[in-house]
């Protein structure tokens, strides 16, 4: 029977790249007289282009930014500042998301969290969403000193919530690091589906919107006891 659903954050609870766009615009504004001599629409579709899904940390970002347009009145360092003070209150959640939430806990399952990324900055997101209380666990790879896709994060936060590998369900938006992660160490996996990233899943669940996974998971519950039944008309077939 399945236990313990464990969520990734950016681009599975949280829509990052609708998250990004609206700190960007906000950032621009922000900065309109420094800023003035780029077109807005230009400066945020390059730094989307540089941030590469977020797999480039801001400060590598903000000095690319300064160095092609030749911002000599801004630092890259008061940039980041203001990106980590400022994103999270441009959080925005995917749709369903607490409705998913509050489902999953009503079935009485367990939920946790595992996400790459800087131990604060990941918390205030998490928090800015509202969503900390839904959780039983929370990894953070820099609070943890371990990232995914290595195994031993998803197994801390199975351990933490005392489930075994079979009895749990994972979703994340990255090929890698979610879905071949967590199958790595037997967990089920499902991938929520994003454009930027290839994955031909043929053999796993792969959802769109965060409420088909309610569909899925009362799947794996009726294929569990399915199997139940099987084992036990075997085992008195032998007997």
């Amino acid at each position: 029977m399945i236990k313990a659903v464990i969520f990734d954050l950016d681009g599975t609870l949280l829509d990052r790249d609708s998250s990004l766009k609206c700190f960007i615009q906000d950032q621009y504004e922000r900065y309109s007289e420094e800023l003035a001599h780029i077109p807005k629409q230009e400066y945020i579709s390059r730094f989307i282009e540089l941030d590469h899904k977020g797999y480039v940390w801001k400060d590598k970002v903000y000095q690319q930014l300064l160095n092609e347009y030749d911002l000599s009145n801004l630092t890259w360092e008061g940039m980041l500042d203001d990106y980590l003070h400022y994103f999270p209150a441009h959080c925005v959640p995917f749709l369903h998301m607490e409705d998913v939430l509050k489902e999953l806990k009503k079935k009485g399952l367990l939920l946790g969290m595992i996400t790459n990324g800087f131990t604060d900055f990941q918390w205030m997101n998490i928090r800015a969403l509202g969503i900390d209380h839904y959780f039983d666990t929370i990894l953070v790879s820099e609070q943890e000193g371990i990232k995914k896709p290595h195994k031993d994060i998803f197994l801390r936060a199975l351990k933490a919530l005392d489930v075994s590998a079979e009895e749990s369900v994972y979703i994340g938006d990255h090929p890698e690091n979610d879905v071949l992660g967590a199958r790595g160490v037997g967990m089920h996996a499902v991938w929520k589906k994003d454009a930027f990233f290839d994955g031909n899943f043929t053999d796993s669940y792969v959802i769109e919107d965060l409420k088909e996974l309610l569909n899925v998971i009362n799947e794996f519950q009726e294929n569990w006891c399915e199997k139940e039944k099987h084992d036990e008309n075997r085992s008195s077939s032998i007997d």
